[in-house]
């Protein structure tokens, strides 16, 4: 029973369960290391000023993520300056099955990686346990062809966090699915509010 489980077990009202879940939320928050939030978005500014191409990767709730964090970067900043080159690989339907049907769903980012990949680029893997096998599987590609990785990953961390090159890690209990996808979001709006006053402060 992790502690969303208990959460639950000892609320008597969907009011109580949600002030519960805030507090735990809000405990779960103090204990992230903000210096990889930092390092993050280094990266992302690095990559805008090399053009390079910046990939999310996730699945299920870790995909809308995904989606949202390029949203947010692509389009948020509305900056005149360089352009951020951010794109999400969960957003294209007739390639995903394409490739889960020809080639196996363990390949669904590692073969959209194969097509676009430059070196230099940086590759984003967002997954609340870090062992999704298509996840970690596209991540070990993207090293073998010196990318930068960046793993947003929840529990222990799973395989993700050991061959990421940066880990953005949510210190969880196993099976804590919506804290730990609540805190990648807030991750996605830290880093692309961030980002937005940048570009108004810098070009």
């Amino acid at each position: 029973m992790n502690q969303v489980d208990k959460i639950f077990s000892n609320s008597n009202s969907p009011s109580e369960f949600a002030s519960s879940y805030f507090n735990h939320l809000s405990e779960v928050l103090t204990k992230i290391d903000v210096t990889k939030v930092e390092e993050m978005i280094n990266i992302i500014l690095e990559a805008r000023e090399s053009a390079k191409m910046i990939y999310f990767i996730g699945n299920g709730g870790s995909a809308a993520t995904a989606s949202h964090f390029a949203n947010d970067l692509s389009v948020g900043p509305r900056t005149t300056g360089k352009p951020f080159r951010v794109t999400s690989l969960t957003d294209n339907n007739a390639v995903m099955t394409a490739i889960a049907n020809d080639f196996g769903y363990d390949e669904l980012f590692t073969k959209q990686l194969e097509s676009y990949l430059n070196e230099g680029d940086v590759v984003v893997a967002i997954s609340a346990s870090g062992n999704s096998p298509n996840v970690v599987k596209a991540i070990e590609y993207a090293n073998s062809k010196s990318c930068m990785t960046i793993g947003l990953t929840g529990f222990d961390g799973g395989k993700l966090k050991e061959v990421s090159k940066l880990n953005l890690h949510v210190p969880s209990e196993k099976g804590e699915y919506g804290p730990v996808e609540d805190i990648h979001m807030i991750f996605d709006h830290v880093i692309g509010n961030y980002i937005t006053q940048y570009c108004r402060k810098h070009d």
